[in-house]
C-alpha cells in the first residue's frame, strides 16, 4: 500500500520560475505555501477555487476562497489560514511585481481600491467556465513553448482581469461598500473620464463640495481624487499608445476628449516624464 507524498506547494517548489517568467500558473493547490503561519508575498495572486472551502483571515478581517471564487490579492497582506477541507483544490496566477512594468498591466493598478478591502468575487457556473478557459490559454502558451511567450501571457492576463473586473459589477458581495463614496466615485469616473478631467464634476455627482468630496477620496482610498483622474486617463492613455500601433497621437486624443493633440502631449509629459510619440516609441513589442 503506497503512503500519501507529503504535499509542498507549487510556490515553495518553484520561486525561481517565478522570478525568471514573471507570470506562472500553478495547478492542483489545496492550501497556503506557508501552512498555519501567515502569509506575505512580494507577488500578485490570483485564486482560482475550483472545490472545496479554505477560510482565511484576510489582514484582521475573515475572508474565504470556494468553489467558483476568485480572489486578487494584493502585494504584502497577510493570509492566515483558519481552516480547510480536505478536498479544496485551487488554481493559482503568480504575477511578479516587476511585470506590472508592462503598460498592459496598469489595470490591476486601477483595480487596486476595489480588491484590496474585499479581494474575492463569487462567479456563477457561465462565468467561472469563462474565466477558466482564459487560464487555460496560459497553459497552452506555456506547453507550446511559443515565441514571445511573456508577451502573450501578459496580454492573457490583461483580458482575464478585465473580464473579472466587469463580472465583478454590480455583485451582490459588494453591496456592502456601494455607499462608499469613493466605489460611486469609481464607478462614475470609467464612465466619463473622457469628458470630465476636473474633481468638481465627480464632486457634484456625489451632491458634496469639491473639498468634502476631495477629503473623503482621500480618507477612503489613500489617495486624492485628482491622484484617481489623472491615473485613469494615462493608464487609458498608455494601453492605446502601446497596443494601437494603427492609432496617430491626435487619433488617440481624440478618443481620450482633448481639444487639442498638444493639449493632450503636455498632460501627458507631465504625468510620465514622455511625450506620447516617446513613450510609444519605448514600448515598442
Amino acid at each position: 500500500m503506497k503512503t500519501a507524498q507529503p504535499y509542498t506547494h507549487p510556490m515553495n517548489l518553484f520561486p525561481q520560475k517565478i522570478k525568471e517568467e514573471g507570470i506562472v500558473v500553478f495547478d492542483n493547490v489545496r492550501d497556503l505555501p506557508t501552512g498555519d503561519k501567515p502569509l506575505v508575498s512580494t507577488d500578485y495572486v490570483i485564486c482560482i477555487g475550483h472545490r472545496g472551502h479554505i477560510e482565511l483571515m484576510y489582514d484582521n478581517i475573515s475572508d474565504y476562497s470556494e468553489q467558483h471564487t476568485v480572489g486578487v490579492i494584493f502585494p504584502n497582506h497577510s493570509l492566515r489560514k483558519v481552516s480547510v477541507t480536505d478536498d479544496y483544490l485551487a488554481t493559482l496566477i503568480i504575477v511578479e511585481a516587476s511585470v506590472l512594468k508592462d503598460p498592459m498591466l496598469q489595470i490591476i493598478n486601477q483595480m487596486r481600491y476595489r480588491y484590496e478591502p474585499h479581494p474575492n468575487v463569487r462567479l456563477d457556473k457561465h462565468k467561472y467556465k469563462m474565466i477558466t478557459s482564459v487560464v487555460e490559454g496560459m497553459r497552452e502558451i506555456k506547453r507550446l513553448d511559443l515565441p514571445d511567450r511573456r508577451m502573450l501571457m501578459t496580454r492573457l492576463l490583461d483580458f482575464f482581469l478585465r473580464l473579472l473586473s466587469r463580472y465583478r459589477e454590480g455583485k451582490l458581495n459588494e453591496s456592502h461598500s456601494d455607499n462608499k463614496v469613493s466605489t460611486r466615485f469609481h464607478n462614475c469616473l470609467a464612465q466619463h473620464f473622457r469628458e470630465h478631467r476636473d474633481v468638481g464634476f465627480y464632486a457634484a455627482q456625489a451632491c458634496l463640495s469639491s473639498k468634502h468630496f476631495s477629503a473623503i477620496i482621500k480618507q477612503e482610498t489613500g489617495h486624492t481624487a485628482a491622484y484617481w483622474i489623472h491615473r485613469q486617463v494615462i493608464v487609458e492613455a498608455k494601453m492605446l499608445l502601446h497596443m494601437r500601433h494603427d492609432l496617430t497621437v491626435q487619433a488617440i486624443s481624440d478618443m481620450l476628449g482633448f481639444d487639442e493633440q498638444a493639449t493632450f502631449s503636455r498632460y501627458f509629459r507631465r504625468e510620465t516624464g514622455l511625450s506620447p510619440s516617446a513613450f510609444r516609441n519605448n514600448n515598442r513589442t
